[in-house]
């Protein structure tokens, strides 16, 4: 299996990593195994980067000739491999279905005469290379629209103006393309009456034309381009750019996209990238109960573990005189430690102050087994705990994955992806490297690194995840010894993850 492509720099790592988890999702509906799919996947990966730069698209320098925008042309690279797979005697490998398809004449339009090929895939290559990204992000890979702007430096203010704007001109590009194909008589004499019907979300389809759109496949899928309305855009290019599998390859993007933006979330709020104000509102007024409730707890455990019953000690401390001291006189001050603050943790969950809290000593059950402090005593004996039951540790809220994209001599690129059962309005995750790894650069979060700690701090954009969501992150980092071991130790808000 070949190696990755190294990024040439930031920008190229970060569109690999957008871009390998597409290129992995074809090649797994092509495939009969995850196995054959990765492989696929990696030989079509390399074969589409490389001809990406040798033709200067996206950030890849260079501009030369007009090529498909970065995603789609990986994805038909896929189509490209599984070809090469098939008649180089490793068909066995890929789907059953798949395998028909590219001995059909169906396949053979996609690289035969550029004026035989689909129409989808002809008017979106006429296209300036920005103008079909954002069309394929926004219509295929379904995502929404403040996304794709910050993906492609767009205001996320105009972003929307900006697709019905391209969206016109695709239809333009399709409508001349289908002109300029070589069609039958029948077909070329309704090319006026089907233009005319697709630019009119209310017209009528009279029933001569619809009886012809329902036998003809050319003129079919020149309907379906030139219709904006209706929904059957994403639909039209997917099967028009990817051939084989594009309907099931949109529908697992949409999947996708649902997963990674978290599920539930109302789309407005995703469009907008912020909650509306109503929503910001309710969420202080919600945390400040929280911060409430919260305080009057603490306040509560603080009053029942005051002692009420007498020992015939004085408590220096205190004007009472009937007021018990807390530990023994023989300690200093500092033995007892100032109170916890009973501010709760950004997370929502009690901080290490809060936990010592609950484990203040008492004067009863003085034989009970002692636990640790954080401040010094003047006496070698341990401060016996309070006799209530320990609590059990909370079981983890989050799980993590994390991928290592590739790896070169002295670096490598890897993303991690974090699944939260709570909804977060903020998030902060940490980890540890083992074999000194160091890294240099990261997109989606803010790095900061403490020796072997790491740790990644939302963005503004990225920082709301709602519960049962994920969140994501790639970086480049370096290594300098004999291994790259996986890291170690996640935590999201100083909680433990699995």
């Amino acid at each position: 299996m070949p190696d990755l492509p190294t990024p040439q720099d930031a920008a190229e790592a970060a569109l690999f990593t957008e871009c390998w988890d597409a290129v992995l999702s074809y090649a797994d509906l092509c495939t009969s195994g995850a196995a054959s799919a990765t492989e696929l996947a990696s030989e079509a990966f390399a074969l589409g980067i490389q001809e990406a730069r040798s033709a200067g698209s996206g950030p890849m320098r260079a501009p030369t000739r007009r090529v498909l925008p970065v995603i789609p042309l990986l994805l038909t690279a896929v189509r490209t491999t599984a070809a090469e797979w098939e008649f180089a005697g490793r068909g066995h490998r890929l789907d059953p279905d798949l395998r028909l398809w590219l001995n059909s004449d169906k396949a053979a339009r996609f690289h035969g005469m550029p004026l035989q090929r689909p129409i989808a895939l002809r008017g979106l290559r006429d296209l300036q290379e920005p103008d079909a990204a954002l069309l394929w992000l926004a219509e295929v890979e379904a995502l929404p629209l403040t996304v794709v702007a910050r993906r492609l430096g767009l205001d996320p203010a105009i972003v929307s103006g900006e697709l019905a704007q391209v969206r016109g001109l695709f239809r333009d590009r399709c409508h001349r393309n289908h002109l300029d194909s070589p069609m039958a008589a029948e077909c070329r004499s309704y090319a006026r009456l089907l233009d005319a019907v697709t630019r009119s979300p209310s017209a009528d389809t009279p029933e001569d034309l619809s009886r012809h759109l329902a036998t003809c496949v050319q003129c079919a899928e020149a309907a379906a381009c030139l219709r904006l309305q209706g929904g059957g855009l994403p639909s039209a290019l997917a099967s028009g750019v990817i051939g084989w599998g594009g309907l099931a390859y949109l529908e697992r993007r949409r999947r996708a996209a649902e997963v990674r933006l978290g599920a539930g979330r109302p789309v407005a709020e995703l469009e907008a990238g912020e909650p509306r104000e109503g929503a910001s509102k309710a969420r202080l007024v919600r945390n400040g109960l929280l911060v409430a409730a919260v305080l009057l707890s603490f306040v509560a455990l603080g009053v029942s573990m005051m002692p009420m019953g007498g020992s015939g000690r004085e408590n220096t401390a205190s004007d009472d005189a009937d007021t018990q001291p807390v530990i023994d006189p023989g300690s200093t001050v500092s033995s007892v430690g100032t109170h916890p603050s009973t501010t709760p943790s950004a997370s929502g969950r009690p901080t290490a102050s809060d936990s010592r809290a609950s484990a203040a000593p008492s004067d009863k059950n003085p034989d009970t087994e002692p636990q640790g402090t954080a401040s010094a005593t003047a006496s070698d004996a341990p401060a016996p705990t309070t006799g209530a039951p320990a609590r059990p540790p909370a079981a983890a809220s989050c799980d993590v994955t994390y991928d290592l994209v590739g790896q070169w001599n002295d670096g490598f690129q890897a993303t991690v992806t974090v699944t939260t059962t709570k909804a977060l309005d903020n998030w902060r995750v940490a980890w540890s490297y083992r074999d000194g790894q160091q890294v240099t650069q990261m997109w989606d979060a803010s790095v900061a690194q403490d020796g072997s700690r790491v740790t990644a701090t939302a963005a503004d954009y990225n920082k709301n995840v709602a519960a049962n969501g994920s969140l994501t992150f790639g970086f480049l980092g370096t290594w300098n010894n004999s291994k790259n071991s996986a890291a170690s130790g996640f935590t999201l808000n100083g909680a433990a993850c699995d």
